[in-house]
């Protein structure tokens, strides 16, 4: 047991980035929930001792980190899933910061645009999804992953971001070949394929927007 412990609400979310990596490393982990309604009205002791007020927050043994992107990059290092060296680390953050970028989109039409905004933000997706086709075309290509010939955290991060799309729009991907043959071939790897077939993955919807 790896002594780490993952709280988060009970959605994917922020987290569910997380989960692929250490469903797939083969790392077992305490999954923990907190609950929105108590978390937003101060009734969470956790939130008191949250760095940010936010979730999720990553304990390894005593040693406590919050921010999605900040523990990714942890688990990066400690996990050896940030390249075999410095440039292409320096890839892999850029590709993680780009997934931040379309995620930020992503949380604002949900959260606040939804009824007006979705076939506007469909229109625009395209433009947002060609930039990580082209990245993948150059590693490859497009044949491993996102970065180097091995797995990183940006691929889970970004492995995520795309199944968030595919829920959004069946047919985000249609017109990339690349993308939609990288998400295949990483749902089945086969550790990551059973945990997508778990009901801890399938009972929590995307986003409390989500049913």
């Amino acid at each position: 047991v790896s002594g780490y412990t993952l709280t988060y609400f009970p959605v994917r979310g922020r987290a569910e980035a997380i989960r692929l990596l250490l469903a797939d490393q083969g790392v077992a982990f305490k999954d923990e929930e907190a609950q929105i309604p108590l978390w937003f009205a101060g009734k969470d002791d956790r939130k008191k001792h949250a760095v940010f007020g936010q979730l999720p927050q990553f304990k390894n043994g005593d040693y406590t980190l919050y921010q999605s992107n900040s523990i990714l990059r942890y688990l990066g290092r400690k996990h050896g899933l940030n390249g075999s060296n410095d440039e292409e680390l320096g890839h892999i953050d850029m590709v993680n910061d780009g997934v931040e970028d379309l995620r930020q989109k992503y949380v604002r039409l949900i959260f606040t645009e939804y009824d007006t905004g979705k076939d506007k933000y469909l229109e625009a997706l395209p433009q947002q999804l060609e930039f990580f086709e082209r990245i993948l075309s150059k590693n490859h290509n497009g044949s491993k992953f996102i970065v180097g010939q091995k797995i990183s955290y940006a691929d889970y991060n970004l492995l995520d971001l795309l199944h968030c799309h595919l829920d959004l729009s069946p047919k985000s991907l249609s017109a990339f070949p690349l993308l939609s043959a990288y998400v295949e071939r990483l749902n089945s790897r086969p550790k990551l394929n059973e945990y997508l077939k778990s009901e801890a993955r399938n009972r929590r919807p995307i986003t409390p927007k989500h049913k």
